[in-house]
């Protein structure tokens, strides 16, 4: 197991390494100077080379990228050149909100799709399965930026139980943060829900059908016993896979539904970022993101180890 861990841990490091310049690349050869968007089109050329010193655009490509990297391992991802406020604040007062909203989401898919999937996997062929895969289907195809301004008409303007838009903050409570949160979790919930529920029902299917349940079916074991002792667990990692990368796009890719709640998360701030050329603060989110997508990665190669042992055996 140490063996296996220290391999993807190595991994983990070149992925950031490599993140990390392409990010920096592409960002810099973006058209535009930083300095001349926060100054004007008719700023003195005198005026523009003191901000440009004073940001740090004066040095070389390479000087910047190497300041970067290592401001970012010590806890430095510098200062944002709009708000001039330490971009490290920025970061930890918005992931109090794209971080919460991300986990809140995950768990009611999960929630929705663990049951559903199961439920149709279960009954293959059947009527149930037939409703199940029909809504995960629809779940599939629509939107959800249309669903979360579906869920706005509804809750929001018609019934009023929830607010349309932006966020209350924690100091107000544990429930009244999550209440803020919830018509928005739901819209990135359902659709992500709709694809864990096709995998799980997928992947239980090609496990019902392996040698070994016929034989814990032989053994005595009824078809539900087999199904929850010994089917669940082995048809898992395919859907470990599913929930990795359902992570990491409701952290990272939840800008569209932030911007329509109104939401002061991450995605909103890259929006705004780049809007304003903000360009250290585009750099040290996306790296940020970045890194939650690969240590996502990570942990669930660890969690594949944990529930299949022949994975370790082979490192």
């Amino acid at each position: 197991m140490l063996r296996y861990t220290l391999k993807r841990l190595l991994s983990l490091v070149i992925s950031l390494a490599v993140a990390s310049l392409v990010i920096f690349a592409v960002i810099e050869i973006a058209p535009g100077d930083p300095a001349s968007f926060m100054l004007g089109l008719n700023a003195q050329p005198e005026t523009l080379a003191a901000l440009r010193s004073e940001l740090g655009l004066d040095q070389s490509k390479l000087q910047r990228y190497f300041s970067w990297v290592s401001g970012m391992l010590a806890g430095d991802f510098g200062t944002s050149y709009t708000y001039r406020t330490p971009v490290a604040d920025m970061i930890a007062q918005r992931l109090w909100v794209s971080l919460p909203l991300a986990i809140y989401a995950l768990t009611l898919s999960t929630l929705i799709a663990f049951p559903a999937g199961i439920f149709a996997a279960s009954r293959r062929g059947k009527a149930g399965d037939i409703g199940v895969m029909g809504a995960t289907q629809l779940g599939v195809a629509i939107p959800n930026f249309w669903f979360a301004m579906m869920l706005v008409l509804l809750f929001a303007i018609n019934l009023r139980w929830f607010s349309a838009g932006g966020f209350v903050g924690w100091d107000e409570g544990l429930f009244t943060g999550l209440h803020s949160l919830t018509l928005p979790a739901i819209a990135l919930a359902l659709p992500q829900a709709a694809i864990l529920a096709r995998v799980m029902r997928s992947s239980l299917l090609d496990v019902l059908g392996e040698d070994f349940m016929r034989t814990a079916r032989a053994k005595g074991l009824n078809a539900r016993q087999a199904l929850w002792r010994h089917g669940l667990r082995n048809a898992m990692i395919p859907v470990l896979t599913i929930i990795g990368l359902q992570f990491s796009f409701l952290l990272a890719g939840a800008i569209i539904i932030e911007q329509v709640f109104y939401l002061p998360g991450l995605g909103r701030l890259i929006f705004q970022s780049i809007s304003a050329r903000d360009l250290i603060v585009v750099e040290s989110v996306t790296m940020l993101l970045v890194f939650a997508v690969i240590f996502v990665n990570f942990t669930v190669d660890l969690a594949y180890a944990v529930v299949d042992p022949r994975l370790r055996s082979r490192t």
